[in-house]
């Protein structure tokens, strides 16, 4: 019965993961869905990751805070798998606060097992990127995230939330100053650090944070005890996996549905629906491999329409046509249940529009997304080409009442990924969301 009842349980918990290299727009669909779910928890990534969500004629970029901070009642979860930069936590903490948006401990709870970005880990991302030179470069946001995991797989130098806490913090602190320091001179030939600097700044993060500071696994696994809806919100997209992405162009943690329960302190069995976001093209901040893009005028026409410019870099977005198999790929590592397309009204006035359905090498087709090959020179995309529409889809409210080229072009898409498209969004509003036969039609309704 116990099994039932935890089976039972599961069933009204959701995931929402980006199937592309981010950007995708998970911060609206984890909006559009908090009205009815009880937490909502980050679970991977860093500052690194930027989710816009706009409420009326407010928008709001959020970085470290999942997006459920804009509802009333919403238990916000920064979980055990995200890397924290506290001044930037607290840095947004003030922003949304000055806007009227209430933060506490009693709505935002932070693990006293992540770990925290230092200013070491800043100045150690700086300097390798510098040092790197032309295609090596692997496009960094240089705001500590990848340093901070490598610290967390060394063990001996990492510093997690309740380290901050423990006596002798402070020493330990030290203790690893001079080690980065020593390193720093040694490959960089750089300044030292000052550690009585470091160690006066992680005070402050100790004192303002502590409020906020729990077990946050152990509250996770008690509100499935206890039948609470839980919403996982993905950072990042598939395809920066540091595992599954096309490496190393990528990030440094987990960032598909498998990196949930690690991530969040839960059963895989409780990670519940997986929603996969795709743009209805394909957009990537940085270095690193994009079958599909389009440097050219079509290129510049999207990135102007869509305001493709980074949420947390403002760098501007390299834009390209769909790319259905990756997608594909994606949908598939993370187990999605339907697919929510989005942006799908910058496409409009473009004119005739492509989908990749296919790769060659060397004159020889490729079968699936291979990561691995799809960093190779040379890799070339099969095209479909599918008549574009020129109306404002802004408006429409329901799937009918899209140009009958615009519902080509999503049905198409849902083809060749494999997965139903359940929702389709036409504008950055809340209201500007039409759902399709989608199992959380009624959740976003309400």
């Amino acid at each position: 019965m116990d099994e039932e009842r935890h089976s039972a349980m599961n069933d009204t918990n959701l995931t929402v993961i980006g199937l592309q290299w981010g950007d995708e727009g998970k911060g609206k669909i984890v909006d559009a869905l908090t009205g009815r779910f009880d937490c909502v928890v980050r679970f991977c990534g860093g500052a690194n990751a930027g989710h816009t969500v706009t409420v009326g004629d407010k928008v709001y970029a959020l970085h470290l805070i999942p997006s459920g901070i804009l509802r009333h009642g919403v238990h916000n979860v920064i979980g055990n798998g995200v890397v924290v930069d506290p001044s930037v936590l607290l840095e947004e903490i003030a922003g949304l606060t000055g806007r009227g948006v209430a933060v506490s401990g009693a709505n935002l709870h932070l693990s006293n097992r992540a770990h925290v970005v230092m200013p070491y880990h800043k100045a150690a991302d700086r300097l390798n990127e510098a040092k790197l030179a032309g295609s090596a470069k692997i496009g960094t946001t240089a705001r500590g995230i990848g340093p901070c995991y490598a610290d967390k797989a060394n063990r001996s130098t990492a510093v997690r939330v309740g380290d901050l806490y423990q006596p002798g913090w402070d020493a330990r602190i030290r203790t690893i100053v001079a080690e980065k320091n020593a390193v720093f001179a040694a490959l960089y030939g750089a300044e030292p650090l000052d550690a009585d600097d470091v160690v006066a700044q992680a005070a402050s993060w100790r004192d303002a944070l502590a409020p906020l500071v729990c077990d946050t696994g152990a509250m996770l696994r008690q509100a499935v005890r206890q039948g609470r809806r839980i919403l996982f919100e993905g950072a990042q997209g598939s395809l920066l996996d540091v595992d599954h992405g096309t490496y190393p162009f990528v990030t440094s943690s987990a960032v598909t549905a498998c990196g949930v329960p690690t991530g969040a302190g839960v059963s895989p069995r409780d990670i519940g629906r997986v929603i996969g976001v795709l743009k209805a093209y394909c957009t990537r901040v940085g270095a690193g491999p994009l079958a599909t893009e389009q440097d050219n005028a079509t290129g510049d026409l999207i990135r102007r329409r869509g305001r493709e410019y980074g949420t947390t870099t403002g760098r501007p977005r390299r834009c390209g046509w769909f790319d259905a198999v990756a997608g594909r790929y994606a949908a598939e590592l993370s187990g999605v249940d339907e697919l929510a397309v989005m942006l799908l009204d910058v496409l409009g006035t473009v004119g005739e529009l492509k989908i990749c359905t296919g790769y060659t090498l060397n004159g020889r087709p490729l079968e699936g997304f291979d990561p691995t090959i799809a960093t190779l020179e040379g890799v070339q995309c099969v095209y479909e080409t599918l008549p574009g529409w020129d109306e404002d889809i802004t408006a429409c409210t329901r799937y009918g009442e899209l140009p009958q080229a615009a519902r080509d072009y999503v049905e198409r898409i849902e083809a060749l990924v494999g997965r139903p498209i359940g929702i389709v969004s036409v504008g950055p509003k809340r209201a500007q969301t039409i759902t399709r036969n989608s199992a959380l039609a009624d959740l976003i309704a309400s």
